[in-house]
């Protein structure tokens, strides 16, 4: 088969289409043919060099795919040869083939195609997993996630807002970017170039602050997000694009009672992420069906033009997913 490697460490020329041998499936995985896969920032940091694989996982890159099962491992017998799946990946989306956990397999949502469903493993799993699993965002509480134009963040609003948050507010970096998730749903898109994001956040919540925060910043965002945090308040924090070490003002933790999780997803157990995947089919898809939530796809590139794909999630300036397909 076929896949994108990197040579070594570096810029986007590192990534060559080649290729490598097919995998075979362990027990209780499957091997899936790939449709399609999508960029994610941290494929960006494992190009890099970063961000490497989880031990035991496929060095390749590429964390989600959509795909029509090819074989079975032993032990699996939920899903047969030709079922189309969407799939959470430790690694090895950039590929023809990959081998996966079975449980990590879910059906593709009534009313989306399959190249389409690329889309939706990773920030949907990471989404539900922190918004409603940890940060236990429910109807009537107010919610915040920065970078809203993101995969993860126009996956977010939509979950916010058909769960029936109070009030769903996101940070953005331009106009363009603050209409695109106000009619996905955000009743509050703050322009964090122009704005103190913690002090409008507080403004519309009259004072209160926000019930639930989802943070891809990290330090650069800590002190402002408990700022912005309501009493009983939740921060769950998902990346570090704004560095990993801060000061923490535990006395205002501790006066407004806040919790603060940290999780990723790629590094957990296969029985905690197929427990994710279940809970996803079960909870979400009904609300993708239904329309109340779809995926955006901002565009695709062939997967052998790979390195334009990353240069333009590097840039930052598109809305929602960038997909790879075969």
């Amino acid at each position: 088969m076929h896949a994108v490697v990197v040579t070594e460490p570096g810029d986007v020329d590192v990534l060559n289409w080649a290729e490598v041998p097919d995998p075979a499936p362990a027990k209780g995985e499957v091997v899936i043919d790939v449709a399609a896969s999508a960029v994610n920032r941290a494929d960006l940091l494992q190009r890099q060099g970063f961000y490497p694989p989880p031990p035991g996982a496929s060095d390749i890159i590429g964390l989600e795919c959509s795909v029509r099962i090819a074989a079975l491992g032993a032990g699996v017998d939920r899903w047969a040869v030709g079922d189309e799946v969407c799939a959470l990946l430790s690694g090895g989306g950039y590929a023809e083939k990959v081998a996966v956990p079975a449980g990590q397999c879910m059906p593709v949502p009534d009313g989306v195609d399959l190249v389409t469903a690329a889309a939706l493993p990773e920030v949907a799993c990471t989404v539900w997993s922190n918004v409603v699993q940890i940060a236990q965002l429910s109807a009537g509480k107010s919610f915040l996630v920065h970078g809203g134009s993101s995969g993860i963040g126009t996956m977010a609003i939509q979950v916010a807002k058909a769960l029936g948050a109070g009030q769903v507010l996101c940070t953005v970096g331009s106009s363009e970017k603050a209409a695109a998730c106000e009619a996905l749903g955000a009743d509050v898109a703050i322009n964090y170039r122009d704005e103190e994001f913690a002090e409008r956040a507080r403004d519309a919540t009259d004072g209160r602050g926000v019930d639930v925060i989802l943070d891809i910043i990290g330090a650069k965002y800590l002190a402002a997000n408990l700022s912005a945090l309501a009493p009983d308040g939740r921060l769950a924090i998902i990346g570090m694009q704004g560095g990993s070490k801060a000061e923490l003002d535990l006395g205002l933790l501790l006066r407004t009672r806040g919790v603060i999780s940290a999780t990723t997803l790629r590094g957990r157990p296969v029985e905690q992420k197929a427990e994710v995947c279940r809970a996803v089919v079960d909870s979400l898809w009904p609300l993708v069906a239904a329309g109340r939530v779809r995926p955006v796809v901002h565009t695709t590139f062939p997967m052998n033009e790979v390195a334009q794909a990353h240069r333009l999630v590097e840039e930052s300036t598109h809305i929602g997913k960038v997909l790879l397909t075969l």
